[in-house]
């Protein structure tokens, strides 16, 4: 999407999209059929990220702003109980931090979103926003608070929207730090009391005292 906001669409690319809109929406539509709440499912916040992002590839006069809309299927993905299973088991780097790693993986899809926003909103009005990646530049800089100034977005509208990127984003942000930062801890079931969440070396659970038996991979 980034290399397509320099040149003007063409049929064989909306064809492409719309081709594989087509065979997620029929994986959508099977994954529901199977399922046994599908009224709840429907209603999950990670399922209608889903279902954008699935039209973001059916519904070419959305134009090219949604197509950064398709980043809210990482989310999807990245989230998903059998995904999570899988990482853990199979990525030692992501158990270890998987917080750091969905803390992560939510900025980024916020800063995608948010540039394609951008993008779609300005670049007919606005001539600082030309291309995708002025407003990716613009919207790194309203989220750090950086504040340059040589691209801004003029009206009510555009202000609103860089108080947007600059409040969420810098939650977003903080929250990814502080998975960085604070002490390390494991994921591990208490059998007690339930508590997933302990130190690394924890013997009693801190909520129940239960003892633990947490597995130790041991060092490299």
């Amino acid at each position: 999407m980034v290399g397509t906001s320099f040149h003007p669409r063409s049929a064989v690319l909306e064809a492409a999209d719309a081709l594989i809109g087509v065979a997620l929406l029929a994986e959508f539509i099977a994954r529901h059929a199977a399922s046994h709440t599908p009224g709840r499912d429907l209603l999950h916040p990670v399922t209608l990220a889903d279902a954008v992002a699935i039209l973001s590839f059916l519904i070419p006069v959305t134009g090219e702003g949604a197509g950064f809309l398709r980043a809210l299927r990482t989310l999807r993905m990245l989230h998903a109980y059998k995904t999570l299973v899988r990482l853990r088991e199979d990525f030692r780097a992501f158990r270890r931090n998987e917080e750091v790693w969905l803390a992560a993986t939510n900025l980024v899809v916020f800063v995608f979103i948010m540039s394609g926003i951008v993008y779609e909103t300005q670049h007919r009005t606005n001539p600082l926003i030309g291309h995708y990646v002025d407003a990716l530049y613009f919207t790194v800089t309203a989220l750090t608070t950086t504040g340059f100034g040589d691209i801004t977005l003029p009206g009510t509208a555009g202000r609103m929207l860089s108080v947007a990127i600059m409040i969420f984003g810098v939650t977003l942000f903080l929250r990814l730090a502080q998975t960085i930062f604070r002490p390390a801890k494991v994921r591990f079931e208490c059998p007690t009391c339930g508590l997933r969440r302990h130190e690394s070396d924890a013997v009693h659970c801190k909520a129940c005292g239960t003892v633990l038996h947490i597995p130790d991979e041991g060092k490299a």
